[in-house]
C-alpha cells in the first residue's frame, strides 16, 4: 500500500509539473530562434481569399451592436467579405438590433438567419457553414478555394487588422487555421478577471510557441480564429467545445495550426468565480467529451501531435484529479513516513492560510493578495475539471448554453 500511495504521489507531481512547467519550458526552448511564417498575402494582394465570418449569436443585445461595428470597420476588401449570422432563438433585442444593423449599413454584405429552434452554437455554426460554402461553390471554383472563414463570437471585439493579420498566412498551402491573440479588458483588483487574464497570457505564449515550434497549437481561444474554408467539417451533435474539435480535425489531416500575436481581440473580463466556474465546468465536459473522441492520439503518446495533445490539454484537464490524488495519498503517507507527513502537514497549513486570506479580503474589500487570488483560482478551476467530467460521465444530453456575465 505504502508503494502504491509514493506512485500515486510521484505521478501526480510529475503530471501536473509537466504540463504547468516542463512542456511549456520545452515548446519554449524548441521555438528558439525560430521566425513566424513569411510566406504570407500583402494587404493589397489581389488573390486575398474570400471570407466568410460565422457568427452563432443568443441573447446578446448588450454587446451585439458594438460587435457589428467591430466587425464594420475591419480593414478588408469589402467585395471579398460577407458575414453570416445565426440567432439561436434569442429571446431579447438581439434580433432586432441585428435588422436595424443592416437595414442602416446597406453596403455591408450580411446574411442574418434567426433560427426558431434553441439548438446551441455548434449547429448554428454547422448551418451558416453550408451556406457559406454553398454561396462560395456557387461564385465559381477559385472562390471556393480560396476561401477563409472567420468564426467569431459576439463578445469579442477585432482591431482593424486583425482579419487581415489572420488571413494573411493562408497564402502559406500548410497552414490549415490561424488564431488571434485574445486579451481581456475591464480588469479589476477584485474578483478573479486579473487571474484568469494571468492564465490566459500563459496559454498565449504557449500556444505562439506550439505554433514556431511544431505548427500544432493544440486548441484556438474560440472567440476570434480563422480556418481554411475547405477543411470545415460540420461538428458532431451534442458537441460542447466546437473550436477545439474543428481545429484538432484539422491537425489530424496534416495542416498546421499557428498563433499570430499580432491579430488581437478583445474581451470583457469575467469577475465573479461562480460565472467563470460554470464556464469552465462546461468546457471541462466538453474536453472530455474530445478527449473520447480524439484519444487514439495519448494512447500511447508517441507521435508528435499525440505529445502535444497528452502534454498540454490532456494532463491538463486531469488536473483536478491529480491535485486530489496528491492529497489522498499524502493522508496515507502521512502515517508510515517522516517526509510525507511533513510535506502533508505543509500542504495542508499552506491550503487553510489560502482559504483563510482569500475569504478575509473577499469580505472586508481590502487590497487582494496577488499569490493567493491565484492560488484560490487555481483550485476553483481544477474543482472545475472534475465536475466537468463527471458532467460528461453523466452523458451530454444538449448543448445550449448560458451567456456568461462580462465586463
Amino acid at each position: 500500500m505504502e508503494i502504491l500511495a509514493q506512485i500515486i504521489f510521484w505521478g501526480s507531481v510529475l503530471g501536473l509539473a509537466h504540463t504547468y512547467l516542463f512542456y511549456p519550458l520545452l515548446m519554449r526552448a524548441l521555438a528558439l530562434g525560430k521566425q513566424p511564417n513569411q510566406v504570407r498575402f500583402a494587404p493589397d494582394d489581389p488573390e486575398l481569399p474570400a471570407v466568410s465570418v460565422l457568427m452563432s449569436v443568443y441573447n446578446e443585445e448588450r454587446v451585439i451592436a458594438r460587435k457589428l461595428e467591430s466587425l464594420k470597420a475591419l480593414n478588408y476588401p469589402g467585395d471579398k467579405m460577407r458575414i453570416y449570422i445565426g440567432s439561436d432563438c434569442s429571446n431579447d433585442r438581439t434580433e432586432t438590433v441585428i435588422r436595424d444593423f443592416i437595414t442602416q449599413n446597406p453596403g455591408l454584405d450580411i446574411r442574418f438567419h434567426p433560427f426558431s429552434q434553441r439548438r446551441g452554437k455548434p449547429p448554428v455554426i454547422n448551418d451558416l457553414a453550408h451556406l457559406a460554402l454553398e454561396s462560395g461553390k456557387a461564385h465559381g471554383s477559385d472562390r471556393a478555394q480560396n476561401h477563409v472563414f472567420l468564426l467569431t463570437d459576439a463578445s469579442v471585439m477585432l482591431e482593424p487588422d486583425t482579419l487581415y493579420r489572420l488571413v494573411r498566412h493562408f497564402k502559406n498551402s500548410r497552414i490549415g487555421v490561424v488564431d488571434a491573440h485574445m486579451r481581456g479588458t475591464g480588469l479589476r483588483e477584485e474578483g478573479i478577471s486579473r487571474s484568469e487574464a494571468r492564465y490566459l497570457d500563459g496559454e498565449v505564449r504557449l500556444k505562439h510557441h506550439e505554433s514556431l515550434a511544431w505548427g500544432m497549437m493544440i486548441g484556438p481561444f474560440g472567440g476570434c480564429y480563422a480556418l481554411r474554408a475547405s477543411l470545415f467539417e460540420p461538428v458532431p451533435p451534442n458537441s460542447l467545445v466546437d473550436d477545439f474539435w474543428l481545429v484538432f480535425r484539422v491537425l489530424e489531416k496534416g495542416y498546421a495550426a499557428v498563433n499570430d500575436l499580432e491579430a488581437i481581440c478583445y474581451e470583457g473580463a469575467t469577475h465573479r468565480v461562480a460565472d467563470e466556474y460554470r464556464r469552465k465546468k462546461r468546457i471541462a465536459a466538453g474536453s472530455f467529451q474530445n478527449l473520447s473522441r480524439f484519444r487514439r492520439w495519448v494512447l500511447p503518446p508517441f507521435t508528435r501531435l499525440g505529445f502535444a495533445f497528452f502534454s498540454h490539454k490532456v494532463l491538463r484537464w486531469f488536473g483536478g484529479f491529480f491535485l486530489l490524488a496528491v492529497a489522498l495519498s499524502l493522508m496515507t503517507l502521512a502515517g508510515v513516513n517522516h517526509f510525507y507527513r511533513s510535506v502533508f502537514w505543509l500542504l495542508f497549513a499552506a491550503a487553510v492560510i489560502v482559504l483563510t486570506l482569500n475569504f478575509l479580503q473577499n469580505q472586508l474589500k481590502t487590497k487582494p493578495f496577488t499569490l493567493v487570488k491565484n492560488l484560490a483560482y487555481f483550485a476553483a478551476m481544477n474543482i472545475a475539471l472534475i465536475d466537468g467530467f463527471f458532467k460528461w460521465l453523466r452523458g451530454i444530453r444538449g448543448n445550449t448554453w448560458q451567456r456568461t456575465t462580462r465586463e
